[in-house]
């Protein structure tokens, strides 16, 4: 999140990724840091996922990643 911020802050637009399961931790800390940032929640978990699982996850992901820089 602290990433995504000094981003944006920079005028270098940004979105993050992560999996569903901290979608309420990233609001919380959007909060805390007085931040909006544009994100994307990919299904939980990821960290095990095969580099095929992951590709496909992309690709199911690209699509609202780009709508997300390009509409942010």
């Amino acid at each position: 999140m602290h990433d995504i911020a000094d981003l944006e802050a920079r005028g270098v637009p940004g979105v993050f990724v992560a999996s569903t399961e901290f979608a309420d931790a990233a609001a919380v800390q959007a909060r805390a840091l007085g931040v909006e940032p544009r994100r994307v929640f990919v299904p939980h978990p990821i960290q095990d996922r095969t580099d095929p699982e992951m590709r496909r996850l992309a690709e199911l992901a690209v699509d609202e990643l780009v709508a997300a820089l390009v509409d942010g």
